[in-house]
């Protein structure tokens, strides 16, 4: 499967907003949540002065792009480029580059660099929350979201349950 990267996308000015919401929108109902992982407007907060008042406000930090954080192929491309609003990606051509591990830095973005010591096949016993002290195995691991799937005797019939990395311990 191909890695998730941060893209830019060029937007008309003052849309950065309603693009954000209508390609979340369009994830939802194409069904693109494991391919389109993150929609972000970055904001940053900006003290003024106004009739002698100090006051603080949330000002875009750069008006008229969008960023994501996508697995790029055909249909995220076309998803992304077709969204009213969108004027393309930044890049070279038609072409989209994803954004370096230090520009990702300057821009405040961080990769978090998790480490987990389990994979799937692995038992693992539940530490916290409404499954406590279950054990399971591991059926899958998404790591942008932070979760594991384990399966789960209810009623005589296993079923999924989803938890948090740190609701649980490896075996």
């Amino acid at each position: 499967m191909a890695e998730a990267h941060w893209y830019v996308v060029h937007t008309y000015s003052g849309y950065e907003n309603k693009v954000k919401v209508d390609i979340e929108k369009t994830i939802e109902n194409r069904k693109l949540q494991d391919q389109i992982l993150e929609v972000s407007v970055p904001l940053q907060e900006v003290e003024e002065m106004k009739n002698g008042q100090r006051k603080s406000s949330m000002k875009k930090m750069f008006p008229g792009y969008v960023l994501l954080y996508m697995i790029m192929n055909d249909d995220t491309w076309y998803v992304v480029r077709n969204t009213r609003g969108v004027t393309g990606f930044v890049g070279p051509g038609s072409k989209p580059v994803p954004l370096t591990e230090e520009e990702m830095a300057n821009l405040g973005i961080k990769n978090n660099g998790l480490v987990i010591d389990f994979e799937v096949g692995d038992t693992i016993k539940v530490i916290r929350g409404v499954w406590e002290d279950t054990i399971g195995v591991i059926q899958s691991i998404d790591i942008q979201k932070r979760i594991i799937t384990i399966n789960v005797d209810m009623f005589g019939r296993e079923t999924p349950v989803e938890l948090n990395f740190t609701d649980v311990k490896k075996m």
